[in-house]
């Protein structure tokens, strides 16, 4: 009994995601041709809905985040001039200590 029971009410709740996916394309459905019909009646093109999507921006956009820009030879020298080191400390070297 509770083998059936338990696949009855599994049924049934395929039966309302089935039913509320049919729904959510006929509110789709509906919603293109109003957009299509609307664009007729205004004399514009019927435009698809579609999603550009290139596959190598998302790899270029964090591949480039990385990189920090250069500065260039006329850069340094005018932060030369005004005193600034533009990004530049000196590294003081130092002994190698083992601990043990």
């Amino acid at each position: 009994m509770f083998k059936f029971l338990f696949s009855a009410v599994f049924f049934l709740v395929g039966l309302l995601f089935a039913a509320s996916l049919v729904v959510a394309v006929a509110l789709l459905m509906a919603v293109w041709a109003l957009r299509a019909g609307w664009a007729r009646i205004t004399g514009k093109p019927v435009t698809p809905w579609v999603m550009r999507f290139d596959p190598r921006a998302g790899f270029e956009r964090f591949r480039d985040a990385g990189r920090q820009p250069e500065a260039s030879a006329a850069d340094v020298v005018s932060a030369r001039a005004r005193g600034e080191t533009a990004g530049v400390t000196d590294v003081r070297a130092r002994p190698i200590t083992r601990v043990e």
